[in-house]
């Protein structure tokens, strides 16, 4: 099965949370224009809600995913100390 590039670096949302190596969980990704669920697979498991980031894809609609937090929410965050 070939890899999908195009999920690379696309943050997600963990619909079924992973259980780390014991099997996977399911991540809702933010990829070309809409969403799609791909098998979550993760080093440690990852809690349902957890927003996440693609950082591998083994092919088969399955990908190997980090918890992230989005920088530009930080930020946003700030905004009201701006002034």
């Amino acid at each position: 099965m070939m890899p999908d590039e195009a999920v690379l670096g696309c943050a997600g949302e963990l619909v079924l949370g992973t259980r780390g190596a014991a099997g996977p969980g399911e991540v809702l990704v933010r990829v070309r224009g809409g969403t799609e669920t791909f098998l979550a697979w993760s080093d440690e498991p990852l809690p349902r809600g957890a927003a996440v980031l693609v950082v591998a894809s083994r092919g088969g609609r399955q990908v190997d995913v980090i918890r992230w937090a989005d920088p530009l929410d930080a930020l946003a965050g700030d905004a009201g100390d701006a002034g």
